[in-house]
């Protein structure tokens, strides 16, 4: 794949009161290069309790590779290629979550706890030119990922 089609991708997360956040980051770390740098913020919930949001940006083209060879492992990965005409929204941002407790084990599942939004690239910078942009870049990462 000599280019990617996304100017970055952004990972997060959310860690509970109730979560051992070194498991959360684990958890995130599943997407990301390795000793990737993860930022954190301290919030508080509603109720007064401690939320933390773990974040990261992915800019570089190697790295933002290696975050679509975790993407190609989705069971159902036809299936979000099939969804990109709904996930990819009229700014070119492709938005897909997945699962914060099968991450955590190693495993690459839809569902809920972290949230990607990649930035596809399109000229013109049109939601049906950013969708084939993305089709193709998963298409290729899958591929990829077979052989």
């Amino acid at each position: 794949m000599p280019s990617v089609p996304f100017h970055y991708v952004d990972l997060r997360t959310f860690c509970y009161a109730t979560e051992d956040e070194k498991r959360v980051e684990q958890a995130m770390r599943q997407f990301l290069p390795e000793e990737y740098e993860i930022e954190r913020a301290v919030n508080s919930g509603h109720h007064g309790d401690r939320i933390v949001v773990l974040s990261a940006r992915v800019e570089k083209a190697d790295n933002v590779r290696h975050v679509l060879r975790q993407l190609s492992e989705l069971e159902d990965i036809e299936t979000v290629i099939g969804e990109l005409d709904d996930r990819v929204d009229e700014n070119c941002a492709f938005f897909l979550r997945l699962d914060k407790q099968d991450a955590f084990k190693g495993e690459v599942d839809r569902g809920p706890g972290i949230t990607l939004r990649a930035k596809v690239e399109a000229y013109p910078a049109k939601q049906p030119a950013a969708v084939d942009n993305a089709r193709e870049a998963l298409e290729q990462a899958r591929e990829q990922a077979e052989s």
